[in-house]
């Protein structure tokens, strides 16, 4: 089987961790994957990639073309994609003009629409819809020494360390939050870390350095941070968001919190004083990148 994903490729990696994960869990059983990249911001910019993808799917065949985020869907779908598959990525639903495009599309362009949680199907109101969270790879994030992390990337190993695992300047993952919130620990002994263009190779490395992982974003889809964090058996406070609740609302190694930094530290400081976690990778069994990409393929031979 021969798929095309269709990404997004306006961020500093070029193509999306996440996505390329996904495309590396389908190849691993069988599948060929190709990479097609949307370059350009705002309407004008992804608009101007309609013609190219449509002369690229006149000379290529496939037998899927797998389209991730929205508005490169919309792309996919004028530049006539079929079978077309596409995956909403993060939660962008809540926009009246948002849920009316991706209606008006599923209804007429797309084959099948995947989302990443039961809240994203809900808030779009389309029972067709597909819910698959984003799978982990946990070859790759896996347990490691807490120790020779900390030494590899230069943390002072007579600290406590907290690690927001995004980049701050994102407003979506609302770092001031986190700021105030670790604020009113007054602990000289606890430091905070944030992550700037940081490969995804080195995360597990990153992860696995940390006491605590800390996720304060105003809205997700299905956030991977949580599972490659649980799939290093660490520790994770985070508020609630995406499928967080329906997924770690019984795991004991995820503190869930409110959108308040009382909340936040409160649950930061007993995490920090809890034993380390050796459980968060039985938590996300269920959602290896293996047992993921089996479902997407499944999809894509219905449409066949």
């Amino acid at each position: 089987m021969k798929v095309l994903f269709v990404s997004s490729g306006n961020s500093s990696f070029g193509i999306s961790p996440i996505i390329k994960n996904q495309g590396d869990s389908l190849e691993k059983i069988g599948v060929e994957v190709i990479y097609y990249l949307i370059i350009g911001k705002g309407f004008g910019g992804y608009v101007k990639n309609v013609l190219p993808l449509c002369r690229y799917l006149r000379i290529h065949h496939f037998d899927i073309v797998h389209s991730h985020l929205s508005w490169v869907a919309y792309v996919s779908a004028l530049a006539g994609a079929k079978p077309h598959v596409v995956s909403l990525m993060g939660w962008n639903v809540r926009k009246f003009i948002n849920r009316f495009l991706i209606k008006f599309f599923f209804s007429f362009f797309w084959d099948v629409c995947i989302v990443k949680s039961k809240k994203m199907k809900d808030a779009l109101g389309i029972p067709e819809i597909i819910v698959i969270p984003n799978g982990v790879d946990v070859d790759n994030f896996k347990p490691m020494s807490k120790t020779e992390s900390q030494k590899e990337i230069g943390w002072d190993l007579s600290k406590k360390h907290v690690l927001f695992a995004a980049n701050p300047s994102r407003p979506i993952k609302n770092y001031s939050l986190a700021k105030e919130a670790f604020d009113l620990l007054l602990d000289d002994s606890i430091v905070l870390h944030t992550l700037n263009n940081v490969n995804n190779a080195s995360m597990p490395s990153y992860y696995n350095a940390s006491d605590v992982v800390l996720l304060t974003s105003i809205a997700e889809g299905s956030p991977n941070v949580i599972k490659e964090a649980l799939a290093c058996n660490r520790i994770v406070v985070t508020t609630d968001v995406g499928d967080v609740s329906d997924l770690f609302s019984s795991v004991g190694d995820v503190y869930i919190c409110s959108h308040n930094p009382q909340s936040i530290a409160k649950n930061l400081k007993i995490a920090l004083n809890s034993k380390e976690s050796r459980t968060g990778r039985m938590a996300i069994r269920e959602l290896t990148s293996e047992i993921i990409a089996k479902k997407l393929i499944n999809v894509y031979i219905n449409l066949k």
